[in-house]
Formats: structure tokens, C-alpha cells, sequence
């Protein structure tokens, strides 16, 4: 999970930067499976939730250089948080 807390006026961007990534991991890694991006009504917080297949995936993914220089990016619009989780539960609607 990637939490990006965007510089005043910078929301907007910082979700442009993100989704590069994302589509560039979706693009290149069979480890990846999902994303949800996200931003807040604040206009502060773009969030991204990706599931992808295992959480030793991550330093692949930092290793891969045009990776790593995009992600830098998100420096220039606010400052973030890179979290690896392991899901414990998915609650649907009843039916």
C-alpha cells in the first residue's frame, strides 16, 4: 500500500505519478494482480491498494531502475508511506 500525503495543490499530480507506476508494473510483472487508486476529498491523501503476489515481491519490483526513478518522483509532490500487508479478511454483502 503506498499512502502519498501530496504538497497543498498537488493531489492531482501526485495521482498522475502513481498510476504511471501502477500501469507500469501492470504492464511488466506477472507478480502484479490488482490496484485501486484512490484520493481523498481533502485533496491531501492519494492512496494506492495493490495486491500482488507475495510481499518478497516488493524488492523485485525496487531492483527494476526505470521503477525506482519513477517512484522518486512522488518526492517532488508531498511525502509517502510504503506499507506490505498480508490480507486476513475479505467481508462482502449478504446476499
Amino acid at each position: 500500500m503506498n499512502v502519498i500525503h501530496a504538497h497543498a495543490g498537488k493531489q492531482e499530480e501526485a495521482l498522475e505519478i502513481i498510476r504511471d507506476i501502477v500501469q507500469y508494473v501492470a504492464a511488466r510483472r506477472k507478480e502484479f494482480l490488482w490496484s485501486t487508486l484512490a484520493t481523498s476529498i481533502d485533496g491531501e491523501t492519494v492512496v494506492n491498494v495493490e495486491a500482488i503476489s507475495g510481499p518478497g515481491d516488493v524488492e523485485s519490483f525496487f531492483a527494476d531502475i526505470a521503477f525506482a526513478e519513477k517512484f522518486r518522483r512522488l518526492e517532488q509532490v508531498g511525502r509517502y508511506e510504503f506499507h506490505v500487508y498480508r490480507a486476513r479478511d475479505l467481508i462482502l454483502p449478504r446476499t
